[in-house]
């Protein structure tokens, strides 16, 4: 099941995953931050494929602004709803229902901006730390049969990464990060099938960084 707002790119990668593993994909069009859209999505999923035995929360923004003074009350509700609320909604709606089949996992995409974050992210960080609360409130809640995990994902190296000053990063990733560089898109892979798979049958509740050792400010 591939959802995003715009059914044209859900529509792309779907046939690349039929294409790629022989296996059936659904595009399906929703935006995460209305609420009343994910009861649509999630029927979807069930009405195709009989069941949802993986949940992955990966939706999230984080619009720029100069001056917190500038930030206005739809763009805090418009980040808060996208990163927070729509999951919220989504584990409530499918959690419930894995818990009902006998099992299932939800995978939650944090940021390390939910512990540490920079003065140009305030909404979009504390959308991540709730999130983050969640992830264990929500493993309390539909224990033992379902596992709620959260990666708290650093600095990659996606698209958006092209809006960066590079020169910038590159030396604050020397000073402040283990590993003295940006993640590849891939190398979350491995945490995520951790999560999706039973190699992590005793893991619930938790929050993984995956961050190439980001120690914060220096």
């Amino acid at each position: 099941m591939v959802s995003s707002r715009k059914l044209e790119a859900c529509e792309t990668l779907a046939k690349e995953i039929e294409q790629s593993t022989g296996r059936q994909a659904l595009a399906y069009a929703a935006n995460v931050g209305n609420w009343e859209e994910l009861d649509g999505l999630v029927d979807a999923a069930y009405q195709r494929f009989g069941r949802v035995d993986i949940l992955v929360n990966n939706a999230g923004m984080s619009p720029l602004y100069d001056e917190l003074v500038d930030v206005s009350e739809a763009l805090y509700d418009k980040v808060l709803d996208v990163n927070l609320k729509g999951p919220f909604r989504l584990m409530a709606l499918v959690g419930s229902r894995m818990a009902e089949a006998g099992g299932g996992s939800i995978i939650n995409i944090s940021s390390i901006a939910a512990t540490r974050p920079s003065p140009g992210v305030i909404p979009y960080a504390a959308a991540k730390s709730g999130l983050n609360s969640m992830t264990r409130g929500f493993a309390n809640a539909f224990g033992p049969n379902v596992r709620v995990n959260c990666i708290q994902a650093g600095p990659f190296l996606t698209d958006i990464s092209k809006a960066w000053d590079m020169q910038t990063f590159k030396k604050r990733a020397e000073q402040r990060m283990a590993l003295k560089r940006g993640g590849r898109p891939e190398e979350i892979v491995g945490a995520a099938l951790y999560f999706a798979s039973d190699a992590s049958s005793f893991t619930t509740g938790a929050v993984l960084p995956v961050d190439g050792g980001d120690r914060g400010s220096i």
